[in-house]
């Protein structure tokens, strides 16, 4: 059994932050893949959220695609990466017993890992940057066998 307790929850009351003139941005990344890995679109974002000169908010990252998908995971070693990659294909080989097999045997697998990883995420915007660890990158992870072109629509939201 799992218990929190009070203890366990701090707010930094230094971060909070109210604006009463919100704006938005908004843009498309296209991201060109190399078959299945992952590939970092962090400062792609970072460049983008300087030049809408972005100030405190919310970035929303939408992967419009179902066979591939958006995840926030470590950057320094690309081993993490590997062995990601690795546990995703032992959840959907493409081996498995699929009936959905008309786009090849690596489509419902990829389609698979992509509802287990998901194709959106909200990011908070500090001080115009990404409010992300120091390890932490954003990635579009390709799923499927060959390379493909990806978009994916950033969405800003704050002062």
């Amino acid at each position: 059994m799992y218990r929190t307790s009070r203890a366990d929850v701090r707010v930094d009351h230094g971060a909070t932050t109210t604006s009463v003139t919100l704006r938005q941005a908004m843009t498309r990344l296209t991201v060109g893949t190399t078959g299945r890995g992952m590939v970092e679109i962090t400062e792609a974002i970072d460049d983008w959220l300087s030049g809408v000169e972005a100030g405190d908010g919310l970035l929303t990252a939408f992967l419009r695609h179902t066979s591939a998908s958006l995840t926030i995971q470590e950057n320094a070693d690309p081993d993490v990466q590997h062995d990601l990659l690795t546990s995703l294909d032992l959840l959907a080989p493409e081996d498995g017993p699929w009936i959905h097999t008309m786009e090849g045997p690596d489509d419902m697998p990829a389609h698979i890992k992509s509802a287990l990883t998901d194709v959106s995420l909200s990011i908070p915007v500090l001080g115009g940057r990404m409010d992300r660890g120091t390890w932490q990158g954003v990635y579009v992870v390709e799923h499927r066998a060959r390379p493909h072109r990806r978009t994916v629509t950033l969405h800003y939201l704050g002062s």
